[in-house]
């Protein structure tokens, strides 16, 4: 076989082999569930002993993070989703020892509050952490596999 066959099987097979694309339908589910919680957790958080009202809610927020990046980038590996999470998590925590008039009128809004935070904790970071690797292990249990993925696609060529 000379190299020019070598670079055709590797192309046809690139083009052709089955890959996963994750199901939008489950991952809108997915988020709402997550939203409920995190919202529970806050609100809710007398009912509950106090790590939940300190980690969950950043642990939980991470994990949305992850799932809104596996829907908006449905072929993209659960690798790339989680190291694109993580760093869009950290650097939202690193944000927060900044503190210009502007940035922190919009975080006086709920929404901007719950998106931004208020201040930097050490802490949070390994929230994040634990809250993707949740997500990318979720993803990666093949248990979960037919739930979170459409099992009949090819590569559009």
């Amino acid at each position: 076989m000379n190299n020019s066959d070598k670079f055709r099987n590797k192309e046809k097979l690139f083009n052709e082999e089955p890959i996963k694309e994750r199901r939008r339908i489950t991952y809108s589910f997915l988020i709402i569930i997550v939203v409920v919680l995190g919202l529970g957790s806050r609100y809710y958080s007398k009912l509950f002993p106090g790590w939940v009202e300190m980690y969950v809610g950043d642990t939980l927020w991470a994990l949305n993070v992850f799932l809104l990046l596996g829907f908006i980038f449905k072929r993209k590996s659960s690798l790339w989703i989680a190291l694109i999470a993580l760093s869009f998590s950290f650097l939202i925590e690193i944000s927060q020892l900044y503190h210009a008039p502007w940035i922190d009128t919009f975080r006086t809004f709920k929404l901007g509050g719950v998106i931004l935070g208020f201040g930097f904790l050490w802490s949070d970071l390994l929230c994040y952490l634990v809250g993707i690797s949740v997500g990318y292990f979720f993803e990666k249990e093949k248990f979960f596999e037919r739930l979170l993925y459409k099992t009949n696609c090819t590569r559009n060529t």
